[in-house]
């Protein structure tokens, strides 16, 4: 089996702690993104993986092995980096066969595997080309031919498309999955654009401050975040966060009174408030609305409108509909269904139904 393993490692600079006390496995031919905000340590985490950094405590096993101690060259890991790290001098053929002729495989496998990823990611006709005569994402492309040719069963990325404009990254995002389908290895991909970890995961685990908050498919992160972080971070906009107070069978968002239905009464029971979550597609505007609030401004988007609106109490709230012949200007609030509604507590932040 050629999974990952890691058993409650930890990485720390002296007194700083950039890892704490990781628990993860990525399964055999699985595609797992490490997603969080910058400084969250999910490159240290792929290059503690790749042997590139020590690991202060916890055991890595890759494939049932240990392997915290053994060095990079001896780990069968294909790895692209941020920077790409081409060979100026050399040419995208040159760059691509470097580290097969330091194998020393046979030329003729060489040929193969270098002409066959050439195909595969359309550098065809470009062998000759230095770094500096290619195009930013022609360079991220050579990067990752280097690291298919090496046909390892494990492919790590360390945010390998955030060089690129958006057109750009939304092509390497297929040619990835399809490279992936192909070749199946154990792939981590970091990255900090929620929208690539959404369209290529298999599944998500997320850090924050060197933590694992949450791991899951895009689906459950999505519709059940763990807690508030999660919640926030995930989705554009991200999902409504408004506390709420309770009483008895009553709660109170913004200023409006509402009866809690029965089912979520044991949730939240022996509470005086919590944080409410709803995601701005499943709210609705309405001239009748259960939550009264203001219209603030209308960002027009072209597939969708968002609509962000105050509370009286001061918070504000996002919509998100496709409706372009909804009135705006008749809106005098919001509404919701209850089933799409989440209950996290207010000082842990933690998701109250999960």
């Amino acid at each position: 089996m050629n999974n990952i393993k890691l058993t409650n490692i930890c990485k720390a600079y002296g007194e700083t702690v950039v890892v704490n006390n990781l628990n993860l496995e990525v399964k055999q031919g699985e595609r797992l993104i490490l997603l969080g905000p910058s400084g969250c340590g999910k490159t240290t985490t792929l290059r503690m993986i790749a042997g590139l950094e020590s690991i202060t405590s916890g055991e890595l096993e890759i494939s049932g092995k240990l392997f915290n101690t053994i060095p990079p060259g001896e780990r069968n890991i294909a790895m692209v980096f941020q920077s790409y790290a081409l060979f100026p001098h050399l040419t995208v053929w040159e760059n691509i066969i470097f580290g097969l002729k330091i194998q020393k495989l046979p030329s003729e496998e060489i040929k193969k595997r270098a002409a066959k990823a050439l195909e595969i990611l359309n550098l065809t006709g470009y062998e000759s080309y230095r770094p500096k005569e290619l195009s930013g994402g022609q360079k991220q492309r050579v990067a990752l031919c280097r690291a298919l040719v090496k046909q390892s069963p494990y492919f790590l990325l360390d945010e390998p498309l955030s060089n690129l404009d958006a057109q750009l990254r939304q092509q390497a995002r297929t040619e990835l999955v399809k490279i992936h389908e192909i070749y199946k290895p154990t792939m981590i991909y970091v990255t900090h654009d929620q929208v690539e970890a959404m369209t290529v995961a298999h599944k998500i685990a997320i850090l924050n401050k060197g933590t694992l908050q949450q791991i899951g498919t895009p689906k459950e992160i999505y519709n059940n975040p763990a807690n508030t972080f999660v919640a926030g971070f995930i989705g554009t906009p991200p999902m409504n966060l408004c506390k709420a107070h309770l009483l008895y069978d009553k709660i109170f968002i913004g200023n409006e009174c509402l009866v809690l239905p029965e089912k979520y009464r044991e949730v939240v029971k022996e509470r005086s408030t919590v944080v409410v979550g709803i995601r701005p597609e499943r709210c609705t505007l309405e001239k009748s609305p259960m939550v009264e609030a203001k219209t603030v401004f209308v960002e027009d988007l072209g597939n969708q409108r968002i609509t962000r609106l105050q509370l009286k109490t001061g918070e504000e709230i996002y919509v998100s509909t496709v409706d372009h012949k909804y009135s705006f200007a008749l809106a005098q609030g919001f509404s919701f269904e209850w089933e799409n509604v989440c209950f996290f507590d207010v000082g842990s932040g933690k998701n109250l139904i999960s």
